[in-house]
């Protein structure tokens, strides 16, 4: 079964080699790209035509540092939106600032990870991140319908 991740992140560097770790690292990841956090948000409330069968990511790794709408904001969105706030959240940016790291926690990150700057060290972390979240953790595979198409709620034994 397919693991969809959402990567939200503008470096090309950072994301090429992001997807090339994870396809050697677990073949059942299907990575989905965003440059910025707007479009992250339009993937996740399946907004405009291109994410209408956008699916529900297990995992988001988010940038802080975003055009547009950056990372803090897409993350107090997602924490803050019932439909949408289990999704763990791996904040992976460069910053190491202690007040990025608290606020992140107090909006709810499920994780903290500062970019290495070597190369080994990054396809190192992005594998310790694809071998603690998708294949130790044991994550929601529950399709919950977003504001727009709701369901009756199934019964719970």
């Amino acid at each position: 079964m397919p693991l969809d991740v959402l990567l939200v992140d503008d470096n090309p560097g950072d994301v090429r080699l992001t997807l090339e770790t994870f396809r050697e690292a677990n073949k059942s990841v299907r990575l989905h790209l965003a440059a910025d956090g707007v479009e992250a948000m339009a993937f996740l409330r399946h907004q405009g035509a291109a994410n209408a069968l956008a699916p529900r990511p297990a995992l988001i790794l988010l940038d802080l540092n975003l055009p547009k709408m950056d990372g803090r904001e897409v993350l107090a969105e997602v924490k803050g939106d019932v439909d949408l706030r289990t999704i763990p959240i791996v904040i992976l940016t460069t910053s190491d600032a202690e007040s990025d790291i608290t606020r992140s926690y107090q909006l709810h990150a499920n994780c903290y990870l500062t970019k290495p700057v070597r190369l080994e060290e990054f396809e190192n972390l992005v594998k310790s991140i694809n071998d603690f979240w998708l294949t130790k953790a044991t994550l929601m595979n529950v399709a919950i319908p977003d504001r727009g198409r709701h369901e009756p709620p199934s019964a719970i034994d």
